[in-house]
């Protein structure tokens, strides 16, 4: 009787058995890449209610994994640890190991955000929440024109030089390095809306229409509202007379908001424009590119006088005093002071 021939069946095992080698080879080198090289420390964000997939998914875009289906099934054998929402510095090419290892643990990366309307001190004080006093004290030494170059900077201090915007602070991150960083952000900031260490409007140089439109910011408060309030600051330097404006009293007094005192209008300060002609010898705070855009397209005007007209943010915007008067009374009609 005729037997079945073997030797096919033997290659067929043979094969399997290949594939599985070469499977678990496979596996082995995404769990543990010793053979790849270790990449670049990258930042990797967790959002509150992430999923795992959705994790692993920002690994594998980072560069810090190389399969995200290895991922997954190495995270089905071995358990997933929860992951808390933050920022996490790892190095691309890293072990599921380590991988798991720096998610189960708190983020290990700080952000700040320097917004729109923010001082530096704010910022620094910020800085300070996040890393500690020790930090925050050098990062503000750092921060100025002396040891962090700007190309629109005038004098020492980086008050509006410093770029709006979240930044992340890596356990490897410096002060200096923080600070140029900012530093940076503003200069991409200006590029973007077109502005230039020789730009020139109304007689103004760069660094006087940033300072012009820090007050912007502050006055402003609202895009919309922000174009007007540019030229009302322009009109008001054309005549030649005080700016009158209450965020720069307040700047001097680290304020944000809040009443003038008739004490605080009659202190003399470089910041009091209404003592003083001109703009103040620096920005008071960190600007939009809202802000910018305002002073660099300031519409045609002749308005001198503007006020809070609602509890919407509205303002409205006046040539003349009696003018002027007229819309502080439908401001208190409205309910505002």
């Amino acid at each position: 009787m005729a037997t079945m021939p073997t030797r096919p069946l033997g290659r067929l095992v043979l094969g399997v058995v290949l594939l599985v080698v070469l499977v678990v080879v496979w596996f082995a080198l995404q769990v543990d890449p010793v053979f790849a090289g270790k990449g670049k420390e990258v930042i990797v964000t967790v959002h509150r209610g992430d999923s795992f997939s959705t994790i692993a998914g920002e690994l594998h875009a980072k560069g810090v994994i190389a399969s995200t289906f290895a991922f997954r099934l190495d995270g089905l054998v071995l358990g997933t640890p929860p992951v808390e929402a933050g920022s996490y510095e790892l190095r691309q090419g890293s072990s599921f190991a380590k991988v798991r290892s720096v998610l189960g643990n708190a983020p290990n990366v700080e952000v700040v955000i320097a917004s729109p309307g923010l001082t530096l001190h704010e910022i620094a004080l910020n800085v300070a929440s996040d890393r500690g006093p020790a930090f925050a004290h050098s990062f503000v030494a750092d921060a100025t024109a002396a040891v962090t170059s700007s190309s629109f900077s005038h004098g020492s201090s980086l008050e509006g030089l410093i770029g709006a915007g979240t930044y992340v602070i890596a356990p490897s991150t410096t002060p200096l390095d923080l600070a140029h960083e900012m530093v940076r952000g503003f200069e991409k900031e200006a590029t973007s809306v077109g502005l230039t260490p020789s730009t020139t409007i109304n007689g103004l140089d760069a660094y006087q229409l940033i300072t012009s439109a820090s007050i912007v910011e502050k006055e402003g408060y609202y895009p919309s509202n922000m174009p007007q309030v540019a030229r009302v600051i322009f009109n008001r330097l054309a005549r030649g007379g005080p700016l009158q404006m209450d965020s720069t009293v307040l700047y001097y007094f680290q304020q944000d908001g809040g009443t003038i005192t008739r004490a605080m209008l009659a202190t003399v300060t470089p910041y009091n424009t209404y003592l003083n002609t001109g703009l103040t010898p620096t920005p008071i705070c960190t600007v939009s590119t809202f802000a910018l855009n305002a002073v660099l397209h300031a519409p045609v005007g002749t308005w001198l006088y503007f006020t809070l007209i609602d509890k919407s943010g509205k303002e409205a915007f006046a040539t003349t005093f009696a003018q002027q008067l007229k819309n502080e009374q439908l401001a208190h009609k409205n309910g505002l002071e």
